[in-house]
C-alpha cells in the first residue's frame, strides 16, 4: 500500500469518527444499526471504529435510563440492550461566553451537550473591553471551579460578541454606539488569559446555534433565525452547518437591507433599512415607550396604537423575509429578540405578509418564535454548541494518542 492510498484510508477513517461522534451529539443514544444508518457506513466500520473512540474514552455504552431517555425501547432493537452507544459525557467540557452591552453569561456543558452550570454577571454600558473580558473569565472560572471541572478539559470556548466580525483580521468592526469590542482583536486577547481553542463570532449567529441545537430549529437541517432586537441580526445554517457569508464572513446583516430605498439614511450608508423600522428602538420610538417592559404591557392590554406599529413592524419584516425565501427557501425562520416576546402581535402579520410576498415555491417556510432566553443566555449556550459542533477539532482533541490503524475498515 502507497504512503497515498495510507493517507486516504487515514483521513477517510478520521472522517468516519467524526461523523459517528456527531451523530451521538446531536442524537443522544443511538443503536449501532441505528449509528451506520445514518452515517452511512457498514455495521463493520461502525464496531471498528467504536471500539477506538470506547478505548479512547470518546464513547461509552449507554444502558438503562440512558436508553430510556432518548425516547426508545431497547427491546425493540434486536432483542437487545446492549447495542446502544453514547458520547461519554465526561470526555470533556465546552463552555460559551456571550457579551452585550449590559451582561455577560457564561455556560458550560459536558460532551453531551448537558448542562453543568450557567450564569451571568451585570457590566455597566460604559465598561471598556478589558473590564468585560477580566468579568468573563473571571466568571468561567467559577462555574468550572463549582462544577469540578479543570481548564485543561475544556475541550474550547466560543465567545459571541455583538457586530461584525472579519474573519480574515479577527477584528470586530463597529456597530452600535457605545460598543466596547469595535476594533477588537477578541480571539488574540482571550488567547492572552486563555490556554485552550478558542472560537468567535457574532453573538446573534450564536443564538441561531442555539436554536438549532436546542431550541425550536432542533431536529430541521435549513433554519433561519431573525433577531429583532435594539439591532436587527440574522443567523442561517444551511444542511446544519452555520453560514457565514464569504471569507470575511459578513454574512447576517439582516437589519441592513433596505425595505424602502426613499427611506430616511441609515448610519451605515444606505437608506430605509430594515432596522430603522424593525427594532425594539424603532417600536419603542413611534409609541414614545422608555423599555420593552412597557411595550409588553401595553401590548398585553391591547393598546390599538401598540397594535398597529407591532403590525406594521411585522409586515416590513415580512416583506424583507420573502425577499430572503425567494433566494434561500430556509424550511424554518425563527424570530427572536425582544419583540419576538410580544407573539402573535408580530408574528402573524410577519407570516401573512410572508406568504403574500413570496414566490409559490418559497412561502411556505414556517415561521415560529424563538423558544430559548433571550439573549445573551442563548447566546452563551449557542456558544458551547458551536464548540460541540466542531467536531473535527473534537475527534483530534479527545483521540489525541489513539492508533487509528489505516490497514482496518473505515
Amino acid at each position: 500500500m502507497t504512503a497515498k492510498d495510507t493517507g486516504s484510508l487515514r483521513a477517510l477513517r478520521r472522517t468516519n469518527s467524526e461523523r459517528m461522534l456527531s451523530a451521538l451529539m446531536e442524537h443522544g443514544a443511538l443503536h449501532r444499526a441505528e449509528l451506520a444508518r445514518i452515517c452511512g457506513v457498514s455495521r463493520t466500520t461502525v464496531s471498528t471504529i467504536v471500539a477506538d473512540l470506547i478505548t479512547g474514552g470518546v464513547v461509552i455504552e449507554a444502558v438503562g435510563d440512558q436508553v430510556a431517555r432518548a425516547g426508545i425501547d431497547a427491546s425493540e432493537v434486536d432483542g437487545r440492550a446492549r447495542g446502544f452507544l453514547q458520547a461519554n459525557p465526561a470526555a470533556g467540557a465546552a463552555a460559551g461566553l456571550d457579551f452585550t452591552l449590559e451582561r455577560v453569561w457564561c455556560h458550560v456543558t459536558d460532551l453531551a451537550g448537558r448542562t453543568l452550570a450557567s450564569d451571568g454577571v451585570s457590566v455597566d454600558r460604559d465598561t471598556p473591553w478589558q473590564e468585560r473580558l477580566t468579568a468573563g473569565v473571571g466568571l468561567l472560572d467559577t462555574l468550572l471551579a463549582q462544577t469540578g471541572v479543570d481548564r485543561s478539559a475544556l475541550l474550547g470556548v466560543a465567545i459571541g460578541v455583538p457586530g461584525p466580525l472579519d474573519l480574515q483580521t479577527g477584528v470586530v468592526g463597529p456597530s452600535l454606539p457605545g460598543q466596547a469590542w469595535a476594533g477588537v482583536n477578541v480571539s488574540a486577547e482571550f488567547g492572552r488569559l486563555l490556554d485552550v481553542p478558542l472560537l468567535v463570532d457574532n453573538n446573534t449567529r450564536l443564538e441561531a446555534v442555539a436554536e438549532f441545537t436546542w431550541g425550536a430549529g432542533r431536529g430541521e437541517r435549513d433554519v433561519l433565525f431573525l433577531g429583532l432586537s435594539t439591532g436587527i441580526g440574522a443567523g442561517l445554517l444551511v444542511d446544519g452547518n452555520l453560514h457565514h457569508g464569504g471569507s470575511r464572513g459578513g454574512g447576517g446583516e439582516a437589519g441592513h437591507i433596505s425595505a424602502d430605498p426613499a427611506g430616511a439614511q441609515c448610519p451605515c450608508g444606505n437608506r430605509g433599512c430594515l432596522v430603522q423600522y424593525a427594532s425594539l428602538n424603532a417600536v419603542l420610538d413611534t409609541l414614545h415607550l422608555d423599555d420593552i417592559d412597557q411595550l409588553l404591557a401595553s401590548a398585553q392590554a391591547g393598546d390599538p396604537d401598540t397594535v398597529r406599529a407591532l403590525r406594521a413592524a411585522g409586515e416590513v419584516t415580512g416583506r424583507v423575509l420573502a425577499n430572503i425565501c425567494n433566494l434561500l427557501n430556509p424550511g424554518l425562520i425563527i424570530i427572536g429578540g425582544e419583540l419576538a416576546r410580544t407573539g402573535d402581535l408580530i408574528l402573524e402579520p410577519i407570516r401573512a405578509t410572508l406568504r403574500r410576498s413570496a414566490m409559490a415555491l418559497t412561502r411556505d417556510a414556517e415561521v415560529v418564535a424563538a423558544q430559548l432566553d433571550l439573549g445573551v443566555r442563548a447566546g452563551a449556550s449557542g456558544a458551547a454548541a458551536l464548540v460541540l459542533r466542531q467536531t473535527d477539532q473534537l475527534v483530534a482533541a479527545l483521540l489525541a494518542g489513539t492508533d487509528l490503524r489505516p490497514n482496518e475498515a473505515v
